[in-house]
């Protein structure tokens, strides 16, 4: 027999899957015991999912972080987050949907949230640009992390996003230095700054919030200057070639904890966050609040210090 691709693994794991809904059905409908027939089932689909992931190449796991399905930062605000207050504007051209902030709890620990937006729905996802910020939207995330430092909050912030707004009026309205004064002013920030990539984690639009103390990737996410596909387009002229950009790229989470480019993997529920997105919500909760704890009794001299060495530590390469 030979061996299944991940498209097939999918796809049986799918009709497992309706398969053990129907039984859950018929079993609420005729009150007759099924529950061997769907342990059976479910336990079939477990190895089914292992195998799947064991499988996964550079490009399978690109596709995993843009699943439709995955969850969102307004997600996790609603999964993790208690008195939440989202803050909203720039103070200068409108409120980008891309990026959402507010005050709010983590358990114990109050902390400023800021999170990249893709939407859902079509609708949605328009009025987010799919999650593409504009300068606005990088703005407003400064003005509100500038607030934190005021009152002593700790700072999360969730990346997901493809990358920064390229169009013409983001450009015009002063793209590239608004990412560039967040990179400056977050350096600097006199509180903890917790950074995590919970899907995509694309190019300048990713490290418009990515600057912190503490930098984490959840497993089947990735993190890159560039999109596999415009990568491909760029050097092959053919975004069929992606597959192969991905490889080249290594931006997936265990290539780039191995360039200690991040601190630490957090794992997802058995076939990625979309699948128990409840499992991945406590999952992310937890770190979030052992993050803190770490960072607790650091001095501010300390932290802001180790910060800016952590980043002139990025990126090392080799002279002849």
């Amino acid at each position: 027999m030979s061996e299944k691709t991940v498209t097939e693994l999918e796809n049986l794991i799918l009709e497992i899957e309706h398969r053990i809904e129907d039984l859950e059905s018929a079993s609420l409908k005729d009150n007759f015991d099924r529950s061997t027939e769907i342990k059976y089932l479910r336990e079939k689909r477990e190895r089914l999912q292992t195998r799947l992931c064991s499988k996964l190449t550079p490009y399978d796991i690109v596709k995993v972080a843009r699943h439709p399905l995955r969850p969102l930062s307004a997600d996790y605000v609603n999964m993790i987050m208690d008195d939440f207050m989202e803050l909203h504007g720039d103070k200068r051209f409108g409120d980008d949907k891309a990026i959402i902030c507010g005050l709010g709890r983590v358990g114990q620990e109050k902390l400023l949230f800021v999170g990249q937006q893709k939407g859902k729905s079509t609708k949605e996802r328009i009025a987010c640009n799919f999650g593409m910020p504009n300068p606005e939207g990088y703005r407003k995330a400064l003005q509100k992390m500038k607030l934190a430092e005021k009152f002593h909050l700790p700072i999360v912030t969730l990346i997901d996003t493809p990358g920064a707004n390229p169009d013409i009026g983001a450009e015009e309205r002063g793209q590239a230095h608004a990412i560039a004064e967040n990179i400056y002013e977050m350096c600097r920030l006199k509180t903890p700054i917790i950074n995590i990539v919970i899907g995509e984690g694309g190019s300048g639009g990713a490290l418009g919030i990515g600057i912190g103390d503490k930098f984490a990737i959840l497993e089947y996410a990735y993190y890159s200057v560039i999109s596999p596909e415009g990568c491909a387009a760029i050097l092959w002229k053919n975004a069929e070639n992606a597959p192969e950009s991905a490889r080249a790229l290594r931006l997936t989470a265990k290539d780039l904890l191995g360039f200690g480019v991040v601190d630490e993997i957090i794992p997802e529920p058995l076939g990625a966050a979309h699948k128990d997105p409840k499992a991945m919500g406590d999952m992310l909760k937890t770190y979030i609040v052992k993050y803190l704890k770490e960072m607790r009794d650091i001095s501010i001299t300390s932290l802001v210090e180790n910060r800016y060495n952590r980043y002139r530590k990025i990126g090392k390469y080799l002279e002849r």
